[in-house]
């Protein structure tokens, strides 16, 4: 019999690809549907969500862009901790004893001295932007919860994932999507980047979908744990292997809109903690990553 899933955030980049996980016959879990529209920040909508309850709720629904958490933090709070607030409240309420997965971000440590990379769990946070301050503060209300509670709950800190059907405000679905309309003629060979001489440890969706599910699995309750690739790349060379792989040559033009000011040049995380726990470790390479991204965004720019 297989074991039931509750997400939040189904229509997002992960839970799309949760979705196409769990639809195969050989998947462990079977998804809850949702029959009703929901919103997080009504605690009303949240009351006749589950006809049957879940036997695991993984809570990926939130308010992730990091410019909008700056223009407005007072909404990606009330989305980010007072929604999680609403759904834990929700799920007692209906009587939910199951295992909790609050995906949290590797945003929450903040800026980490390069002598202190790679980033372990037990790196403290110190979040510098809004959206980071939300999520850890959803993350202790989490692991209060389970201690209050007695229910098994987990915290997840991914750090950068890429994949298809990303939204083009992430860095490199704006650079793939560009690089797929220069390869159509749409657009002449020049790409607009913003700061592209930092490191960042990207790790495809796919094997964060997988690390979500071996937490399920085999977390340890009150756990924190990083979901990384364990390893940094520039995103100038996920560029250029971009447009190797389309064969387009390229010009990078840095456009001033795009540029944040990045105070963390280096970001690279441990993953130690969550393989020694469940065995997960990654397995797709980024150069599977970036044909797949090509190929989804040369589809979507036909489309647009």
């Amino acid at each position: 019999m297989k074991k039931s899933l509750f997400v939040t955030g189904l229509s997002g980049f992960v839970g799309q690809h949760i979705q196409s996980r769990l639809q195969g016959d050989d998947a462990s879990w079977r998804l809850l549907p949702c029959d009703s529209p929901y919103d997080l920040t009504k605690p009303d909508s949240l009351t006749d969500l589950w006809p049957q309850l879940p036997d695991a709720v993984i809570h990926l629904a939130g308010q992730t862009f990091v410019p909008e958490a700056f223009r407005d933090p007072a909404r990606t709070f009330d989305i980010n901790l007072l929604g999680t607030l609403n759904l834990l409240q929700a799920l007692k309420a209906r009587g939910f004893k199951g295992t909790f997965l609050y995906v949290s971000s590797g945003d929450v440590y903040g800026q980490v001295e390069e002598s202190a990379l790679p980033i372990t769990e037990l790196q403290p946070p110190c979040p510098r932007n809004p959206y980071a301050v939300s999520k850890l503060s959803a993350e202790f209300l989490s692991l209060q919860w389970g201690l209050s509670e007695g229910w098994p709950v987990l915290v997840a800190r991914p750090f950068n994932h890429i994949g298809t059907g990303q939204k083009e405000s992430f860095v490199i679905a704006s650079a793939a999507r560009q690089i797929s309309r220069i390869k159509q003629g749409l657009q002449a060979p020049q790409l607009e980047v913003g700061d592209i001489d930092v490191t960042r440890d990207f790790l495809d969706v796919g094997d964060v979908v997988s690390a979500y599910f071996a937490l399920l699995d085999k977390g340890t309750p009150g756990q924190v744990y990083n979901i990384c690739s364990g390893h940094e790349q520039s995103i100038r060379s996920l560029i250029e292997q971009l447009g190797d792989l389309a064969e387009v040559e390229l010009q990078l033009v840095q456009d001033p809109a795009r540029l944040r000011r990045a105070d963390q040049r280096r970001v690279c995380g441990s993953h130690q903690r969550l393989t020694r726990t469940t065995g997960w470790t990654p397995q797709i390479t980024t150069q599977q990553s970036l044909r797949a991204i090509l190929s989804d965004w040369e589809t979507r720019v036909r489309q647009e």
